[in-house]
């Protein structure tokens, strides 16, 4: 976490302006109001006051350099928390004389009398607010507190930090993607400054005299729109701020290999600014892997798709819970370099090939919570995307779809769990009627946690388009094939009811891990529309577990990236298993990207490597309405 409080649970903040983050005449003009509040003598009391808390909550610094932090009732009379500040006051005057009086008696003013409570009123207009008058509306933004000689300028909910956190591993090359909360605030409005560690030796660079050990701790953060910082040697590390570096997502170069990285973040509302808050990388940035295999497939994706079309990208990005195992390591995938897959390696390609798709909609599989909530949501928000999750039953993974905030807006999700729509939802009784027929089978359907994410989206540019993407992630066993079936013919029902009877008309964009190649039953049953009962995929488990059924849907589907060689390599497979399912008679292809060459699949041997994060590989295509 970063230096400093955030609203509500911090000390005392001093306005820091800045120079050069927000671009326009707006940008100017709000940090010249800044710069005029920071250079008026009158200091800064700030008020958290939200209608949903009892109590509000009072920040500000007092004469002798403590830090107050009260919590009030919003109901309080403002009489009794004025003679609270007023107590405070006195007592912060009394601890600042003991400690002068520590030094000696010449120092202390020996036979001083003691202090007396300060006068401590509150002025709104310049006029004095009654006793009288509650909390609640007594602490109005720009009114003035004044306790004795010194006078505060109320801020009442100004924009402020309450979550700062950057990778823990940081590489040359890859986007630094820092997760941000904000009260009051919006990322979009807010201004950014990234600093890299000088190099000992550099100007303005530390140097301890020999023998002596470094700084235990950095410097305080100087105020926005100083200098560039200058440490000197008894003030920890140098900091040199990184020219034109004033947006949210921030590309270390090789230039910063072995330096850390440290973040200023002031937030702000389009209105105002709040205290700035600081945070340092927890290492350096270290060397990138050179190559990787997507760089070739963003030559195709620099640019979000244009008016009218739909870029769509389906991606199983190997879930760390099943990555990160002594299983994973000896077994599964014994040709990958160990640190290849741990988390904090792959996040950082991860987050460079997806930001660089330039996707529309991004349907993911294997997602663990963390991961979402914490690095590829925050990441995704950064280039435009807003994420929705969909955690699997009694499972640490599951799905996440993204989709493209100016592009579409979300109008309902409607996900389900297989089992659980199998066994509760009569629309599926006539299915759960037939698999009682095979005990052994619908034990095993019903034992399953997959589940279908299902995500209605509107046009912002034509509100007459609208798009049902669904994505799902199904039974992973070679011998599954009837699951998977069941799983489908779950999942189609479903969609029709979402796509007839509650929002009638609207295609559907089908994406997932559907671990079945062109040869499958499963995959047939998409294509054509219909699956016979005597299909031999019934028995894919054995005739105890054969469950025939005569299956039908209503769409008409076909995979807008056809039907690649593989979608999944690893040591003991190859194989397609992921598709873009669209509905052909609305939608259309404009373009499939490339899939990397075998050559760059294969450089590490198989997937993942130390440059592929996955061991799938990403589907992309630009689609457009008919």
């Amino acid at each position: 976490m970063g230096h400093g409080g955030s609203c509500g649970h911090g000390s005392m903040w001093r306005l820091r302006a800045g120079s050069s983050a927000l671009r326009g005449g707006a940008g100017v003009r709000l940090w010249a109001r800044a710069r005029a509040e920071a250079g008026a003598a009158m200091e800064r009391a700030v008020v958290r006051c939200v209608p949903s808390e009892p109590k509000l909550s009072l920040s500000f610094a007092l004469a002798d350099g403590s830090h107050k932090h009260m919590q009030r009732d919003q109901s309080e009379p403002l009489g009794r928390a004025l003679s609270r500040i007023a107590t405070n006051a006195l007592k912060g005057h009394a601890k600042a004389a003991a400690r002068k009086g520590r030094r000696g008696p010449a120092v202390a003013g020996a036979g001083a009398e003691p202090a007396a409570e300060p006068l401590v009123k509150l002025y709104y207009r310049e006029e004095p607010v009654g006793d009288d008058v509650l909390n609640v509306d007594a602490w109005q933004d720009g009114a003035v507190l004044q306790i004795g000689d010194v006078k505060y300028k109320v801020e009442r909910n100004p924009p402020s930090v309450t979550e700062l956190q950057l990778p823990r591993y940081i590489m040359a090359g890859f986007p630094v993607c820092p997760k941000i909360g904000l009260e009051f605030g919006e990322p979009e409005r807010s201004l950014f400054r990234w600093f890299r560690e000088a190099r000992p030796g550099a100007a303005g660079a530390p140097s301890a005299p020999a023998g002596t050990a470094p700084p235990a701790s950095p410097p305080p953060p100087p105020a926005d729109g100083d200098a560039p910082p200058q440490a000197d040697a008894s003030a920890g590390p140098a900091w040199v701020e990184v020219a034109g570096a004033h947006e949210r997502v921030f590309t270390p170069s090789n230039a910063d290999i072995g330096l850390r990285l440290k973040l200023r973040c002031t937030p702000g509302n389009g209105q105002r600014l709040g205290p700035s808050r600081e945070l340092e990388s927890a290492g350096p940035v270290e060397a990138g892997p050179g190559a990787c295999t997507f760089d070739q497939r963003h030559l195709y994706t620099k640019r979000v798709s244009g008016d009218g079309l739909l870029r769509a990208v389906t991606y199983n990005v190997l879930a760390d819970v099943y990555a990160h195992t002594e299983h994973s390591r000896a077994v599964l995938y014994p040709y990958c370099a160990p640190y290849a897959l741990g988390l904090d390696y792959r996040l950082n390609l991860l987050q460079k090939e997806l930001s660089g798709y330039s996707a529309d909609v991004l349907c993911l599989q294997e997602v663990d919570r963390s991961v979402f909530h914490d690095s590829l949501a925050p990441a995704l928000d950064a280039f435009g995307l807003q994420g929705l999750f969909r955690l699997k039953q009694q499972q640490h993974e599951g799905l996440a779809t993204f989709f493209r905030r100016d592009k579409f807006r979300l109008l309902a999700q409607h996900d389900i769990a297989y089992q659980q729509a199998l066994t509760g939802d009569p629309l599926y009784g006539p299915m759960l009627e037939s698999l009682a027929r095979a005990p052994q089978a619908r034990d095993r359907v019903l034992q399953r946690s997959s589940a279908l994410q299902v995500s209605v989206l509107q046009s912002t540019k034509d509100p007459s388009k609208k798009i049902c993407v669904a994505n799902t992630h199904l039974y992973w066993h070679p011998r599954g094939g009837h699951i998977r079936l069941i799983q489908m013919a779950v999942a189609l029902t479903h969609l029709q009811h979402v796509t007839q009877d509650l929002y009638p008309g609207i295609p559907i964009l089908f994406c997932g891990d559907f671990n079945s190649t062109p040869s499958t039953g499963m995959y047939s049953f998409v294509i054509t529309g219909s699956i016979s009962e005597d299909h031999e995929d019934w028995a894919s488990n054995g005739e105890e577990e054969r469950c025939n059924m005569a299956l039908i849907h209503p769409f008409r589907l076909k995979s807008a990236c056809g039907e690649p060689a593989y979608t999944n390599y690893v040591g003991g497979f190859h194989g397609c298993l992921d598709y873009i399912f669209i509905d052909f008679t609305a939608l259309e292809v404009e373009q499939v990207i490339p899939m990397p060459s075998h050559e760059e699949v294969t450089t590490h041997q198989a997937l993942p490597s130390v440059s592929h994060p996955s061991d799938h590989i990403a589907l992309i295509c630009d689609l457009k309405w008919k």
